[in-house]
């Protein structure tokens, strides 16, 4: 049965928020709060924030460095991820991820469609894995933060989920890099 194994301690890991956007500042970015505010609420740390227009170079400069940094094991961005000629996140994920988590999107847009119906199909949410580093691309709007932290991701990055968790892979997610053994 799904849930919380209470028998294990609680691992915190180092979490990134990116807000994309062209018309927020940190003042005025809602979601990007929103989100820093349920991480440290829930007993993680906020590694860095911060919030670039939307712009695939400086975006994926933005992910390369965190991805870079072994202070930070996850990253969440919001914002961006709509069919506009302006929502650019998925481009930029594109280029920053060695590996897809496509379950990621898919579980968003069902649960977002309890809330907001079949405009869900609006969400380009998505998912991914570089150098370790689990990255996750939520819509802008507050509903959509709260319905991918609340529904999904503080679950999937409590060690203490059960039957299986993001945090418990986080050892083996560079298993790729490692030296193959001869035979």
């Amino acid at each position: 049965m799904p849930g919380i194994d209470e028998s294990k301690p609680f691992l915190a890991i180092n979490i990134a928020v990116l807000t994309v956007s062209d018309t927020r500042t940190l003042e005025t970015d809602t979601s990007g709060q929103i989100l820093a505010d349920r991480i440290a609420g829930m007993g993680h740390k906020l590694a860095a924030r911060t919030l670039l227009k939307d712009d695939v170079p400086a975006i994926v400069a933005q992910l390369k460095a965190w991805v870079a940094d072994p202070n930070v094991d996850c990253i969440i961005t919001t914002g961006g991820t709509g069919v506009t000629g302006r929502d650019v996140t998925p481009e930029a994920f594109q280029q920053v991820c060695e590996k897809d988590i496509p379950g990621f999107g898919e579980l968003f847009r069902w649960i977002s469609l309890k809330s907001i119906g079949t405009s869900t199909v609006q969400s380009r949410a998505t998912a991914g894995v570089a150098n370790g580093t689990y990255l996750f691309a939520l819509p802008g709007s507050n509903g959509a933060v709260k319905d991918g932290w609340d529904e999904i991701l503080k679950y999937q990055l409590d060690v203490r989920h059960k039957p299986c968790n993001f945090v418990e892979l986080m050892p083996r997610l560079k298993e790729h890099l490692w030296p193959k053994p001869k035979i």
